[in-house]
């Protein structure tokens, strides 16, 4: 690893490294990165980076659940309050309250396991091209950032600190309904310290990226003259086995439903190699204004 890293990923595991303020008590920074609230893979991140630090460090999170509650605003520093609700004799479990401005933007409970081993199998991972050749969403975002509206542009032209090459060509792209699945290939954009625990948390930042506009793949949406306000709802996450981050690792989604202005998506995390490394599910908001 080199000793100058990245600096959009540098920021990023800033953001990361909570100040604790008291007992059970952390605050943590926020970064715009062109949407308008504070991006939701960083909340996770962070509550769960809290949730981290009150937890003997062998025992790993194995799985969270989370609401969004309200809008985070990217211009105010983050809250979180960790609730320590048990220490078992394998498990560990805690509720972490996100506040913003004095009121709470996300609820989460995560548990922790200490390491076992058992009965193991697992999905096959999905036949798809390797990421060799394949174009990264930043240099298709840059290709047609003058096709699209003002609001969407700062977002477009945003760097993410994970390098994202979709097997699929994006679904603003086009003007057919798609079937509603799709896989991209993803990797921080620099190498990262061996810390477990830190790849842990960056998966839990990325797993929000792309996993709702799942949902959106079945309907065709004309974004320059429609306002569709799209906003998650819950996240949850499953964690199978350690993975680096900075490796390639295959995203691949699914949108089993939508209904009643809410869409429903799932997704898979695959290594390389084909090792299911995490489970994700997200139902979030999705209006379109006449």
């Amino acid at each position: 690893m080199s000793n100058t890293m990245h600096p959009v990923l540098a920021d990023v595991l800033q953001l990361l490294q909570l100040e604790r303020i008291e007992n059970n008590i952390y605050r943590g920074a926020s970064k715009d990165i062109g949407s308008p609230q504070v991006f939701g893979g960083q909340v996770l991140g962070q509550a769960l980076a809290a949730a981290h630090q009150t937890v003997a460090p062998e025992r790993c999170p194995h799985s969270l659940h989370a609401y969004f509650l309200r809008r985070g605003d990217v211009n105010a520093p983050i809250v979180y309050q960790v609730d320590n609700q048990r220490d078992g004799g394998s498990f560990s479990n805690r509720r972490v309250v996100a506040i913003q401005h004095g009121a709470p933007i996300l609820n989460l409970a995560a548990s922790f396991h200490k390491p076992e081993t058992g009965f193991v199998h697992q999905t096959d991972m999905p036949a798809v091209a390797g990421p060799e050749g394949l174009r990264s969403t930043l240099e298709i975002n840059r290709s047609i950032i003058d096709q699209v509206p003002e609001k969407m542009r700062r977002f477009l032209a945003h760097e993410p600190p994970f390098e994202f090459r979709p097997v699929e060509p994006p679904h603003f792209l086009s003007d057919e309904p798609q079937a509603p699945r799709k896989h991209i290939w993803m990797r921080a954009i620099d190498r990262l310290p061996d810390d477990a625990a830190l790849h842990r948390t960056l998966l839990t930042y990325v797993s929000d990226y792309e996993l709702l506009g799942t949902a959106m793949l079945p309907h065709v949406v004309d974004f320059s003259r429609q306002q569709v306000i799209m906003a998650s709802l819950d996240h949850a996450m499953w964690f199978h086995h350690d993975a680096r981050v900075d490796e390639w690792l295959l995203y691949a989604f699914d949108s089993p439903n939508a209904a009643a202005n809410r869409g429903y998506a799932r997704g898979q995390i695959f290594t390389r190699d084909g090792l299911l490394l995490a489970s994700t599910a997200q139902e979030g908001l999705i209006r379109v204004l006449a």
